[in-house]
């Protein structure tokens, strides 16, 4: 038996990868410890999307090498995206690296912990999976009434400026069967809030040829007693469908929220960043979206600085983020990466453009993120509360997923994290909404 500690890096879906490898390895008979210091083989699951996320996972490898010189690790191994992307290079680069394995990694960590601990050496520089691979068992990192579910993984979008097509493999939908055993499971042991997470969840079942199928996953996730909020992340414009609009309206634990990253607001860009879709028809999305569900919380992401964007073809970004008015917005610098078709697009946006025009438009968003969140003052909302502040408690409502929108704050309250309380909009910041409660101290 080693100790073994896991550091992951990146988005939810790989958060859900690295909860499949801790439930893999404690299944070996390893302990889990969240101490690098204490471990024997230091696991890190790595991120490859976009420089900074490249950057931040190598100085988390160098990191875990370190304590091969400094204390008791014996071995260091590296899965993930970032290692997927540059298996060939990954051990030369950075030699203290023991092991390292792709994406395709369901079955394949324990082993590779055992050969970091023996001072065995290797690679594993197979392709993408090109089906779906099962964790048997997942160890939950998440507060214990939130978790993520993975329902798909990979992707066949391919935007020009995107390689995870190329790193996480084709579209694969996990089957229906498991996704709702695994959501049983998870409210069984506590878990109130479920969220569905996926390079492209709108496209589940369409490998199976199975149309509407996210629509008729939702129907069965809402019929599991226990959960109270079901949320939607990723869901890529053109395929939000009126049967999906519908579903969201009409189940009521699917929390009035969707995540679509539209990416930019000028048709040209659009069609260079082979992104589906048009302006025009973003628009009328978003209108059928909020005509059947007044109070949806919408949030965006966008790209800026992406080659061609003039300040004309930006301007149409500021106008079409205006005209919209999202609840949240994510914006994004282009980061070039290699082997995209947009990594040899000409006429590139200088760093200089490219920070500037991202302050713009999160000036802009600032804005708008003000006048939507003083717009709910006096209004009631549930909130479900996670932790303590120095001042009382603080939560989230609908309109929040975790660790990437805000919270709502409850000063001078003391209760039990995890439960539902009503509270009463009395204050409201650029991201965040402060509330009372008649609920007593605990």
């Amino acid at each position: 038996m080693a100790r073994v500690s896991l550091v992951s890096l990146g988005c939810p879906k790989n958060l859900v990868d690295s909860e499949g490898a801790l439930g893999e390895i404690a299944r070996a008979g390893h302990e889990i410890t969240a101490n690098q210091s204490e471990a024997d083989v230091i696991v890190v699951n790595t991120c490859g999307f976009i420089e900074d996320a490249r950057a931040e996972s190598v100085e988390a490898i160098l990191r875990a090498v370190e304590h091969k010189k400094s204390g008791r690790c014996k071995g260091v191994v590296v899965i993930g995206c970032l290692s997927q992307r540059y298996s060939d290079s990954l051990t030369d680069e950075l030699p203290g690296v023991d092991v390292v394995l792709g994406v395709g990694h369901a079955g394949k960590v324990a082993g590779a912990v055992e050969d970091a601990l023996a001072g065995r050496k290797g690679v594993d520089d197979s392709a993408p999976p090109s089906e779906w691979l099962e964790h048997s068992d997942r160890i939950v990192s998440t507060q214990p009434w939130t978790a993520y579910i993975q329902i798909c993984d990979g992707c066949n979008n391919r935007c020009s400026y995107c390689a995870i097509p190329d790193i996480r493999g084709p579209f694969r939908s996990r089957p229906e069967e498991l996704v709702v055993d695994e959501a049983r499971r998870l409210a069984d042991a506590g878990v109130r809030e479920l969220i569905l997470v996926g390079q492209d969840i709108t496209q589940y079942g369409a490998d199976w040829d199975a149309s509407n199928s996210l629509p008729g996953l939702i129907e069965k996730l809402n019929t599991i007693e226990d959960l109270r909020w079901i949320r939607l992340l990723y869901c890529y414009p053109t395929k939000i469908t009126p049967e999906l609009i519908e579903a969201v309206a009409s189940s009521d634990k699917v929390v009035k929220y969707l995540d679509i990253p539209l990416q930019h607001g000028d048709d040209e860009i659009l069609r260079a960043m082979n992104r589906r879709g048009t302006v025009g028809e973003y628009l009328d999305l978003i209108d059928r979206i909020r005509s059947r569900c007044s109070d949806i919380a919408l949030r965006s992401s966008f790209i800026v600085g992406f080659p061609g964007e003039t300040e004309t073809r930006f301007d149409n970004l500021l106008r079409f983020v205006e005209k919209i008015k999202f609840d949240r917005v994510g914006v994004f610098q282009y980061s070039r990466e290699d082997g995209t078709p947009a990594s040899g697009f000409k006429k590139r946006v200088g760093r200089k453009a490219a920070s500037s025009r991202y302050d713009r438009l999160m000036s802009l968003q600032q804005g708008i993120s003000v006048d939507k969140h003083r717009s709910f003052i006096g209004r009631n909302l549930e909130v479900l509360v996670e932790g303590e502040c120095e001042d009382g408690m603080y939560g989230r409502s609908y309109r929040d997923a975790p660790e990437i929108d805000g919270v709502v704050y409850l000063p001078g309250i003391r209760c039990e994290s995890g439960r539902f309380v009503d509270v009463t909009i009395t204050g409201a910041t650029e991201y965040d909404l402060v509330g009372s409660t008649a609920l007593s101290e605990d």
